[in-house]
């Protein structure tokens, strides 16, 4: 198939999907209210409560659910065939994936921006808090381990890249002084500071920054603290503003590149139903997360954005407005794998060679290259973007992570609820994960685990939903297909490492580099536990979910012994 075609199709069930389906939604079964204070702007305090205007929040928003999910995934599930990659993508995020976006901010705005361990404990059960925020804290752990690794690898290996991050830190702090302190015209600013980044990727093929691979993990940990801690105006939310700019520009680069060279497809709509890392049904929908749906979303919209919007009808132009932009990344992801590669054996060839990584690198510099980009930029350009999506959502994530921790751990240690304390327990057990290497045998977990925290997300927001008397079916079914896909993708990736622990005890699989067979076999072992964890987790959740739905829903039966309110 022509490129162009498959961009089209992004772009139209975008158009259709915002201006259609998340428009009645937000008119006519949440009814947005203008004049309704949201936690932003009672509750201002200028660390996480910020009133912020939506142009910037979109940016914010968009960079911030933008990690590696949509390059990495679609590329990676080109080996079942491009087809396949893309009816998920184009079906998952019309019908579930900026359902999920929005309501989870919704959720969070009309309950005084409370996280969602506050909203699990008065939505579902006391029990049920612990739990979230034990199943949210492993897996916001498990996001710093993967990403810290692939930053510091990225930035080890292509020493263009680090001075592009630091240009990046610079510019992005000195946005947020300008906007909220010197009130200075934001197109102005937004102008200036995205040239002075695209400067400091130039700037960065000629000032080449070595480092080692632990060099570049502290650094991305310190990058990561600075987030964490500092108010959300100054540091956070301009550097992913902008970095939103760079992104955006790379994508409008590599879409120009495809109108004007239109490539074809050169590898198979389908493969086959079963590949390396499983069958399609259910590993294809867990191993493209971000531009279909991805629970980590749910996080950024509830304990992030959901604090800054001013106003309740920004909510679907910053929420389901960037989830739609990132369906349409998450196409690009799909063109440059199928499309810029002479073959699928040479797809195959990369991917082994350098994965994900080096094919979108790779293939972007390609696309970049009809526009007249020299291929030294390009790639420079491509590997700087990668990074880039991966390092601003790690910032992220240890702020989201210093919260669960004053929550979780709060009352038994008050300590804990310092947030320098916080983060810094946070970065001490992921710096441990990627200097020993033991997140590689529980990274196998991630995509379950991050699809069944959408799928929980999802039943909060039904059970609010049926407590306020609204149509829930919009995210009830959502909820159903993610809970059944998830719970059936953890439990399968946990039995494939229970056959892997008796190939390498019987010799038929060779340990990692590096490790011996007893590391392997504990590996998998301490796999197994978590995954056994998450589901057992998950069924607790949905059981007491379950009971708080009946309360809503039947109110007369056995269920219903009660009503759950909204604050």
């Amino acid at each position: 198939m022509n490129s162009v075609v498959i961009l089209l199709l992004a772009v139209i069930t975008a158009l259709i999907g915002y201006y259609v389906y998340a428009k009645y939604v937000d008119e006519k079964i949440i009814q947005a209210d203008p004049k309704k204070a949201t936690p932003a702007v009672m509750y201002m305090d200028g660390v996480d409560f910020m009133p912020t205007s939506r142009h910037v929040l979109i940016g914010y928003q968009f960079k911030s659910i933008a990690a590696l999910g949509p390059i990495t995934g679609p590329i990676i599930a080109i080996q079942w065939g491009w087809l396949p990659a893309l009816l998920w993508i184009l079906f998952g995020v019309f019908f579930i994936g900026w359902v999920h976006d929005y309501s989870s901010a919704i959720l969070s705005m009309r309950n005084e921006g409370q996280s969602f361990g506050a909203l699990s404990y008065r939505l579902i059960s006391p029990r049920a808090r612990v739990t979230l925020l034990s199943f949210i804290y492993f897996y916001l752990i498990l996001i710093l381990a993967a990403f810290g690794d692939i930053v510091a690898t990225m930035m080890a290996k292509i020493s263009s890249v680090p001075f592009a991050i630091l240009a990046l830190m610079g510019t992005g702090a000195l946005a947020g002084w300008m906007i909220y302190k010197k009130r200075s015209d934001i197109l102005y600013t937004t102008f200036l500071m995205v040239a002075l980044s695209l400067i400091g990727i130039y700037l960065g093929t000629v000032l080449k920054i070595p480092g080692s691979k632990t060099l570049w993990v502290l650094f991305a940990l310190l990058f990561s603290y600075l987030g964490a801690v500092l108010p959300i105006w100054s540091y956070t939310q301009p550097i992913n503003y902008i970095s939103f700019y760079l992104v955006f520009l790379g994508m409008l680069g590599a879409a120009l590149g495809i109108l004007i060279g239109h490539p074809v497809a050169s590898t198979p709509a389908f493969t086959t139903y079963t590949i390396g890392v499983g069958p399609l049904w259910p590993i294809l929908f867990v191993t493209i997360a971000c531009g279909a749906i991805s629970g980590w979303h749910s996080l950024v919209s509830s304990s992030g954005t959901a604090r800054q919007l001013q106003n309740e009808t920004h909510n679907r132009y910053v929420t389901a407005g960037a989830m739609f932009l990132e369906m349409v990344l998450a196409a690009l992801a799909i063109i440059i794998a199928s499309a810029t590669f002479k073959d699928f054996g040479a797809y195959a060839a990369e991917m082994k060679a350098s994965g994900p990584a080096g094919v979108f690198a790779k293939g972007m510099s390609s696309l970049l290259a009809y526009l007249g980009i020299p291929g030294g930029f390009g790639t420079a350009f491509a590997g700087a973007i990668f990074v880039i999506l991966a390092i601003t959502v790690m910032q992220l994530v240890l702020r989201f992570a210093r919260i669960a921790t004053a929550e979780l751990a709060g009352d038994a240690i008050p300590a804990l609820r310092n947030m320098h304390l916080g983060a810094l327990l946070a970065m001490a057990i992921t710096y441990l994960l990627i200097a020993t290497g033991t997140y590689g045998y529980i990274w196998t977990l991630f995509g379950g685990s991050n699809q069944l925290m959408a799928s929980l997300a999802l039943m909060m927001v039904t059970i609010w939903l049926a407590s306020q008397k609204r149509n829930y079916h919009y995210a009830l079914w959502p909820m159903v297909f993610m809970f059944l896909t998830t719970i059936s993708a953890l439990a399968w990736t946990a039995y494939r490492m229970y056959e892997n622990i008796g190939k390498l005890q019987a010799g038929k699989l060779p340990p990692p580099a590096g490790q011996t067979v007893g590391m392997a076999v504990a590996g998998n072992g301490i796999s197994i536990l978590i995954a056994l964890f998450l589901l057992v987790a998950a069924l607790i959740l949905v059981w007491d979910g379950f009971k708080a739905f009946g309360k809503a829903v039947w109110p007369t039966t056995s269920l219903g012994q009660g009503k759950t309110k909204e604050a």
